[in-house]
């Protein structure tokens, strides 16, 4: 369990770090997807069923086939893409600047009492039981939500046809 942990790890890292670095707008959205099914594989993992699943259909799915059709869609060429000869310095100076702030969040966490925590029931990052409290405890917050989409829904559908 702890080697499959450390390999989608290492996956999810190393396309991350892939998508910064390709000069080829395609490559990194392709390092992407592979971003995305690594942190499904790490949601799967650790039991959370739902966030698995919304991983792969929504994210990996839907999010990766509109930008990969926008991407194709404006042609984009190497040429056109703006130079950043400084690059590579500024992620060299954030990872400068991150690290040490992990290693005093990490330090700061391992100086927190140790607790046992109690095993997580069987129904633990279903589907079913997310929809038991989505549905029982914030039912009025979610059809709030819903009404706010349909109107930004409207709202855009109204403001594009004024433009037409």
């Amino acid at each position: 369990m702890e080697i499959i942990f450390y390999i989608l790890s290492f996956f999810a890292l190393f396309s991350a770090t892939i998508m910064i670095y390709a000069k080829e707008p395609m490559t990194s959205a392709l390092s992407f997807v592979v971003t995305l099914l690594s942190l499904a594989g790490l949601f799967a993992l650790f039991s959370a069923t739902f966030l698995f699943l919304v991983q792969i259909i929504v994210y990996a799915g839907a999010i990766i086939t509109l930008i990969l059709l926008i991407i194709m869609f404006l042609n984009i060429q190497e040429e056109n893409l703006p130079k950043e000869p400084k690059k590579l310095r500024n992620i060299i100076i954030s990872f400068i600047v991150v690290i040490p702030i992990d290693i005093a969040i990490l330090k700061a966490l391992n100086t927190l009492p140790q607790k046992d925590s109690p095993l997580l029931d069987s129904g633990f990052g279903s589907v079913k039981a997310l929809g038991m409290v989505l549905y029982r405890d914030w039912l009025l917050p979610f059809e709030l939500i819903s009404i706010l989409l349909i109107v930004s829904l409207i709202g855009a559908i109204v403001f594009a046809k004024r433009k037409i």
